[in-house]
């Protein structure tokens, strides 16, 4: 090994460490491979640093907020309660992402990862070069997992800055924004939302489709929209935003809706309509690997690209840009390179918005499953007979069990309703596994628990149901 004009020579080398690329190093080490990760900015990605992560901590933060102020219905009283957001700002980041941040960094070195800073760049199909402020250094390898995310999709009229704001931006603001408009009710849209209407922001949504969080089903999405127009949260469908006009210390945001053109003020404004896959500048041409018009790379089962010593993982490739998707993605690609006979199989990928309530879907809707030709049907037991669901007056939403008529296989689940992220996961499992309505039935459940309603939903398909 020679440092300077000559390549350091690498076995296993994973671009990117977030939820794939970290997953994906750790996996390789512990299979006996020598690792090396890069990352150009910091070590978790954007999901730990800022995405998936500190969302929730400000989501948690407004949750509390709003339970100070309006206690006594459990019969409490709370005076004077006031909102630090400095404070609310300086725990999500040193107590829950800096934490989180460290745990990684530690997990790497643990497992003996090299961690190398810098922005790697494809030189062929097995050398990199790695460009940092200080130095540059070339790299060669035997295989390169690809993990490198996404970021957010700038629109025509908003250019980020000042007070137009990507999610990263409208997760550190330093004050909350008294009016903030938000464009594109997606998923980060609507949880980001819900977050600074809770902590106290007047809040409007401007959605492009008929529909917010439009991957839900509308049952579903009714619930969360209620919410909004309780808690004073405007939602405006069929809005097409046009241009941010900043002015001092505010922002007019102008819209189009059935082509009338109209506007909305605003302390800032942030833009959430996607995410744009991060492979451009990194080479992957020059490598020779195969990629589609949207700059995703082209995969097969294993993660493996068209050129056999690359792989790659993640929100740049094709399916759902979910972290637990490039998780699941990264073990698969590293223990395909130690040889062992893996496979991209699931059955079911989980999906879930934050949001007031909590809405989880995993496997199919029934429409979906009709459209596939199976026969099913749908099972649907509210929680408003769930006793642990009316202890924590949380009582709104639903458990529904997608089953084939036949034998009852269960093929898909929606959950809307307190902890529904959570409880998504057993009917994951019950999918993934082939499971029918009767062995979820026959497990025992504890009581009183939120997870009884699953099992009460699985009652019902069978036409056996005790609690409604």
């Amino acid at each position: 090994m020679v440092v300077g004009d000559f390549a350091i020579e690498l076995d296993t080398v994973v671009i990117g460490a977030g939820p794939g690329g970290y997953v994906a190093a750790i996996r390789a080490a512990q299979l006996g491979q020598k690792v090396a990760i890069i990352e150009r900015e910091y070590i978790g990605g954007v999901c730990l640093n800022v995405g998936c992560i500190p969302s929730k901590a400000l989501i948690s933060a407004g949750h509390h907020y709003q339970e100070s102020l309006h206690s006594e219905v459990f019969g409490v009283t709370a005076d004077n309660v006031q909102l630090d957001f400095t404070k609310t700002q300086e725990w999500k980041d040193n107590q829950v992402v800096n934490k989180l941040t460290s745990g990684i960094k530690f997990l790497l070195k643990k497992n003996k990862v090299e961690i190398i800073e810098g922005e790697a760049f494809f030189v062929d199909e097995h050398t990199l070069r790695v460009i940092h402020p200080e130095n540059a250094q070339t790299y060669s390898f035997n295989n390169a997992i690809v993990a490198t995310g996404s970021r957010p999709i700038e629109i025509k009229g908003f250019k980020f800055g000042g007070r137009v704001l990507d999610s990263t931006g409208g997760l550190n603001l330093a004050e909350v924004p008294k009016k903030f408009v938000i464009i594109g009710g997606g998923v980060i849209g609507a949880e980001l939302g819900g977050a600074y209407a809770n902590l106290g922001s007047e809040v409007t949504i401007l959605e492009g489709s008929p529909q917010i969080l439009p991957t839900f089903e509308k049952d579903m999405v009714k619930l969360v929209e209620k919410s909004f127009q309780d808690n004073g949260v405007t939602v405006i469908t069929n809005a097409m935003a046009k241009e941010a006009v900043e002015s001092g210390d505010h922002v007019t945001v102008k819209y189009e809706v059935d082509g009338k053109e109209q506007t909305v003020d605003a302390d800032y404004v942030m833009v959430t309509v996607g995410r744009r896959p991060n492979t451009d500048d990194l080479g992957l041409d020059v490598a020779g690997v195969e990629m589609s018009d949207r700059g995703l790379v082209k995969v097969d089962k294993q993660g493996r690209t068209n050129v056999p010593s690359i792989y790659a993982i993640g929100d740049i490739t094709p399916g759902a840009a979910l972290a637990h998707k490039a998780s699941y993605e990264a073990k698969i690609a590293a223990e395909a390179i130690s040889g062992k006979a893996v496979a991209i199989d699931y059955v079911a990928m989980p999906a879930v918005a934050f949001t007031d309530p909590e809405l989880a879907t995993v496997g199919l809707t029934e429409a979906q499953a009709k459209e596939q030709g199976l026969s099913v049907k749908a099972s649907k037991f509210t929680l408003a007979g769930n006793g642990r669901a009316l202890s924590l007056d949380q009582a709104e939403g639903f458990v529904r069990l997608v089953t084939t008529k036949e034998d009852n296989v269960i093929v898909g689940a929606q959950i809307a309703g307190v902890s529904a992220s959570d409880m998504i996961a057993e009917l994951g499992l019950a999918i993934e596994s082939g499971m029918n309505a009767e062995d979820i039935s026959l497990t025992i459940h504890s009581h009183p628990s939120l997870s009884e309603a699953v099992m009460d939903t699985a009652e019902l398909a069978l036409g056996m149901p005790i609690h409604m």
